[in-house]
């Protein structure tokens, strides 16, 4: 009967401890919109976006030995604060040129939200990413 009672302590224990480090998150999930009454726009604007693509988007190794051209189509949301999230390639062209541009759009900084009814809203984002030789 004392083994039951330690045994039944002890499991309660692990349940206890167990649920204890891992602490459930709480976040609210933003809705996304697909339309906006006004976009998201990046730092500096898109001619600030240019440059900064420009600047920071490497033609991956492979990709140039296997003379791979074309456009990465890439998706991703700009959220209700301005940062970007779930960034994901619709259409890619591989030879690293697909993980070249989540990681370019990933890194662009905080953007102006997107704007429904004059609030800041998450909005849903496509941006062409082009890798020409």
């Amino acid at each position: 009967m004392k083994n039951q009672s330690v045994s039944k302590l002890v499991f309660f224990l692990l349940v206890i401890f167990s649920w204890m480090s891992h602490p459930a998150e709480v976040k609210a999930q933003e809705t996304v919109q697909k339309e906006v009454d006004e976009m998201p726009v990046p730092p500096g604007g898109m001619e600030g976006f240019t440059k900064y693509m420009i600047e920071n988007l490497n033609y991956p190794t492979s990709a140039k030995e296997a003379k791979i051209e074309g456009m990465v189509m890439v998706t991703f949301v700009v959220k209700s604060d301005g940062s970007v999230d779930a960034v994901e390639i619709l259409r890619g062209i591989g030879g690293g040129c697909d993980e070249e541009a989540v990681r370019v759009v990933k890194n662009s900084g905080k953007w102006t939200p997107g704007k429904k009814e004059g609030k800041a809203v998450a909005a849903q984002m496509t941006l062409p990413v082009q890798f020409k030789l």
